[in-house]
């Protein structure tokens, strides 16, 4: 790696960095520091604890090795957390005599490949042993275990859910060979489910918005109102997938309630090997819940301020006495209103999942979703500037929009998978999933030529359309170890088949017999609605052929080697015109992590970027652009730390990415503009998981500047700055039926990219929770967010902005049973 892609973006002669820079150093800086004060603070051994308990005698007999586990933590009185079909077909030597609780663990998990780690004094977790720990751990075991391999995504310690933790032992979104944090050339942040139900993180966009270095800005003007444009290292995120399996834009996945979901993982940079095509921003995986082999049911509700109400159920098991049959039912109602007039929207969620075990080393899954989202008046930008440059004295009650103004959404889903363990401690799995989904919109653009000593002058735009997209997928791959020179290493290779299928109706209005003044001030009450006329349709598909191949080559004890690509075949027809364009890449993939210790571990990795442009580019390109596809390469190195056996993981990042043909949006001409060629540097700190017992923490900072080959900075809109950090703390004693926790989003100034220039300084949001366990079962909470009802744009481009939420409360209940 050259010293080049190290070093950091510095400010050039005569150049001032923003006042925000100072601070965003040393709030990183302190973050740093804390990671590395976690490393010497002496904090009780949970291990430690554990061979403390008396011995006591257990008899357990040899069989599989997820009967035997749940045997012993059923005698010794102890939770463990595992997926069953986890250690489907793998058997256990028992257990007989007197042991501890930890010495018994080990010799019922000798020679597997696994090992059970503490969570607490008696919760106890199960998980793969990496690579370079595998050992004998009992004087019965002479020879090394073979190299367990596991369903991507589905390793023992990735599953989060009962865990109480703000990490995971295992990802798998970077390369989809599962690997520890540490062992993961790349950026990953882990949002596990109780970060999601502490915060109170109930969609994706809520997600994604709390996730450290990522921008979520709300449309400042006309399509797409209803939903958020993010971005990651400066590029727009598109890259999307479920349990691993690439999912288009065009389907929304951005629509998705986290109630389904165990946890979120996102890699930062580009992943070539994952998508075959995409930007150099980030692959969001959404991991779905899985049956449990024990019944367990949850109801939950809501209330808060703007008349928001909601509820919930979850309900999981097995659905026969031999527990080989298991499914899992998730639902989930909410009511939305807002600090606007007229703001109403109406959710709902539906999960549903079975789990087959056809023997011990087959497993069959079938499930389906279905989302709903009805919104009306939903909220939309406003001019900020009238004609004379004055500025429009808005506040963020007046982003109301007319009665007749929606946006309707819904998404169903459904998809099947089979799971096969082979005698070779191989694994192979075949999936098949669609998803289907509509939308339709009557909504408007406005104009800002506003009069300031009238406030007349806004023009409207009315628009009605109405879509419908299909996304089929056929995903199946094989993965397993293999021995060379001694070592054991690990191989994955599969396909991934998608076939896409839109069709859109379109609409005119009556623009002739429409009015063409209307008031800033009272524009949403005064507009008629608009009359439309249905022009046609148009339709498209859109096929997308890759196959892969990625191995993990473990060098010595302490470095290994990432080596892989996908190859791609793209096809897209405009059925209504008819036009066509296809591409092909191969899309290579290194990374190489070298272990300095039990604890630090240094990394790098190299990927490709390839993207076709969107359609929207080639119909509003500027004049004469030819929009080839975006080209690029992208680069960082790093250092990771795992403390306390991986119950706190730390990152620290520095990555560049080269891109050719950025197509970046001119509101002033209304067209895209294709850069020649771009430049974005950054760094990334981030810190989470427990601190001590009770103490949970997620802290993360980034930075990141993109320039044009002029070197001048592009997208001013988007924050070059971004803190953001959320803590929580179980009281201990008497008060420990208590957790409190709070934290704040900070981002540093931004400014429109337009000859309107419009400035904001930086923007720091507080939220405040706490819960109180009425009874072991039954627990009530409070999240304030933007607790200093700080009123801020959350957008802002040419002479639009969009304001932010003000200060607002939910109250919630969980019951278990």
């Amino acid at each position: 790696m050259s010293q080049r892609a190290l070093r950091l973006p510095l400010a050039r002669q005569g150049e001032t960095l923003p006042k925000a820079t100072s601070l965003a150093q040393a709030i990183a800086g302190a973050v740093f520091s804390l990671s590395i004060i976690t490393a010497t603070v002496a904090v009780p051994s949970l291990a430690s604890a554990a061979e403390t308990v008396p011995s006591r005698h257990y008899r357990i007999p040899a069989g599989p090795l997820g009967t035997a586990l749940s045997e012993f933590a059923a005698a010794a009185g102890v939770t463990l957390s595992f997926d069953p079909s986890q250690v489907a077909g793998l058997q256990s030597p028992g257990l007989q005599g007197d042991v501890t609780i930890k010495q018994g663990f080990d010799r019922i998990t000798a020679g597997s490949g696994f090992e059970v780690v503490a969570q607490s004094a008696t919760s106890y977790l199960l998980r793969q042993i990496p690579v370079q720990n595998l050992a004998p751990r009992d004087a019965a075991v002479s020879v090394l275990p073979e190299l367990a391999v596991s369903i991507s995504g589905k390793a023992p310690g990735s599953t989060t859910e009962g865990t109480g933790s703000y990490t995971t032992w295992s990802t798998s979104s970077s390369t989809r060979l599962n690997l520890t944090p540490q062992e993961t050339p790349q950026s990953v942040t882990v949002m596990t489910r109780q970060r999601m139900d502490d915060q109170k993180l109930d969609t994706l966009v809520d997600v994604l918005d709390a996730t450290p270095g990522v921008i979520v800005q709300r449309p400042y003007i006309g399509q797409g109102q209803d939903s958020s444009d993010i971005y990651v290292r400066g590029s727009y995120l598109s890259n999307y997938q479920i349990d691993g399996v690439p999912t288009s834009l065009a389907v929304s996945p951005l629509l998705a309630n986290t109630a389904a979901y165990d946890r979120i993982e996102v890699v930062r940079g580009a992943t070539g090997i994952m998508n075959g095509m995409g930007t150099p921003a980030a692959t969001v995986n959404l991991i779905r819940k899985r049956p449990t082999a024990t019944s367990q049911k949850s109801v939950t509700a809501q209330v808060g301020n703007w008349d928001r109400h909601g509820a919930g159920l979850d309900v999981s098991g097995p659905i026969n006495e031999s527990g080989t049959a298991r499914a899992r039912f998730v639902a989930d109602y909410n009511r939305q209103g807002a600090w606007v007039d007229r703001f109403d929207q109406k959710n709902l969620a539906l999960y549903g999942i079975a789990e087959f075990d056809l023997d011990e080393q087959t497993l069959l899954t079938a499930g389906f979703s279905h989302l709903s989202q009805k919104t009306d008046s939903p909220i939309q930008g406003r001019p900020l500037f009238y004609t004379n440059g004055q500025h429009i004295p808005l506040s963020p009650s007046d982003n109301a929009t007319p009665k007749w103004n929606y946006y309707d959404h819904r998404s169903t889903g459904v998809f099947a998978s089979l799971e096969h363990r082979f005698s070779s401690r191989w694994v192979g799995k075949v999936e098949y999933s669609q998803a289907r989904y509509r939308d339709d919109v009557i909504a408007q653009g406005t104009t800002n030529n506003i009069d300031a000593d009238t406030g007349n002058g806004m023009e409207i735009w009315p628009s009605h359309w109405r879509g419908q997209n299909r996304q089929d997928n056929l995903d199946a791959y094989l993965s397993g170890p293999f021995s060379l020179f001694g070592r054991n290493h690990e191989l994955i290779g599969g396909v991934t088949l998608s076939r896409e299928r839109s069709i859109y109706t379109r609409y005119e209005d009556d623009w002739m017999n429409y009015p063409p003044d209307f008031n800033i001030f009272d524009w949403a009450d005064t507009a008629p609605v608009p009359t439309f006329f249905n022009t046609g349709k148009s339709s498209a598909r859109e096929r997308q052929y890759s196959a892969y191949l990625n191995a993990r080559f473990q060098l010595s004890d302490a470095a290994s080697l990432l080596l892989g690509g996908r190859s791609a075949h793209w096809k897209r027809e405009q059925e209504s015109t008819p036009t066509q364009r296809k591409e092909e890449v191969f899309v290579p993939y290194v990374g190489l992590v070298y272990a300095l210790d039990d604890t630090w571990s240094v990394y790098g990795s190299y990927t490709k970027i390839f993207q076709p442009q969107d359609g929207r580019v080639y119909l509003y390109g500027a004049s004469g652009a030819s929009p080839d596809p975006v080209q690029g390469e992208g680069y960082e190195v790093g250092v990771k730390a795992g403390f306390y056996d991986g119950r706190l993981t730390s990152s620290l990042a520095f990555f560049q990415t080269n891109v050719e043909n950025l197509a970046v949006w001119n509101i002033d001409a209304f067209r895209y503009d294709i850069k020649g060629q771009t430049r974005t540097r950054g760094v990334e700190l981030e810190l989470n998981g427990r601190l001590v017992e009770g103490w949970q923490i997620s802290a993360g900072y980034a930075y990141a500047r993109t320039e044009d080959e002029n070197g001048e900075r592009t997208l001013t809109r988007l924050p070059s700055h971004v803190l953001k950090l959320f803590t929580t703390y179980r009281l201990p004693g008497e008060w420990n039926k208590v957790t409190v926790g709070g934290g704040v989003n900070w981002q540093s100034a931004i400014h429109s990219d337009s000859v309107i220039d419009y400035r904001q300084g930086g923007v720091a949001l507080v939220n405040l929770m706490a819960r109180y366990e009425v009874k072991s079962n039954l627990s009530v909470s409070l999240n304030l967010n933007n607790a200093l009802d700080k009123e801020y744009y959350s957008t802002v481009a040419n002479n639009y902005g969009t304001f932010g939420a003000p200060r607002n409360f939910m109250a919630s209940m969980k019951y278990t049973f």
